[in-house]
């Protein structure tokens, strides 16, 4: 699976996944689920590298005193939307807001991709940010999902 990045603005960020096949429906419920659960993490603001305290604990983590003020004082680092998965024909594309979310979410999201497709649907290239020539983004940039007055 290929991955390439283009210009990135986390408050308005269109990701595309290019498949060999148009997706059955069982892939797109696979597809949707990824997305809808990595939001949902985002949302819950679990994707905080200034809080990653058992990552830097190292490999022994038994008996590590977690510091509770510490999490608390942290920046909140909370993605606020996304759109509908929508395909054409082998693509499949989703709009986020990623909002204050650290990058570690992109890499998240891709290694769970990356899994995604040598198990369940084979994905050949993930087009992160910018815009993609094979199907362009409609007049204006966000998706038809966000209502333009309420953000």
């Amino acid at each position: 699976m290929k991955v390439e990045f283009r210009e990135c603005d986390f408050f308005d960020l269109w990701i595309w996944l290019e498949l060999p096949l148009p997706p059955a429906q069982m892939e797109q419920q696979y597809l949707e689920e990824v997305f809808s659960s990595w939001f949902l993490l985002g949302k819950l603001g679990g994707f905080n590298a200034e809080n990653l305290q058992v990552q830097d604990a190292g490999l022994d983590i038994s008996y590590i005193d977690y510091d509770e003020q510490s999490a608390g004082d942290s920046f909140m680092a909370l993605m606020h939307n996304m759109s509908e998965v929508e395909y054409q024909g082998n693509w499949a594309r989703c709009w986020f807001d990623l909002g204050t979310t650290d990058a570690l979410a992109l890499d998240v999201l891709i290694n769970a991709l990356e899994q995604l497709s040598k198990d369940y649907v084979p994905i050949e290239r993930v087009i992160i940010g910018g815009e993609n020539p094979d199907w362009k983004i409609p007049g204006k940039k966000r998706s038809e999902f966000v209502d333009p007055e309420n953000n």
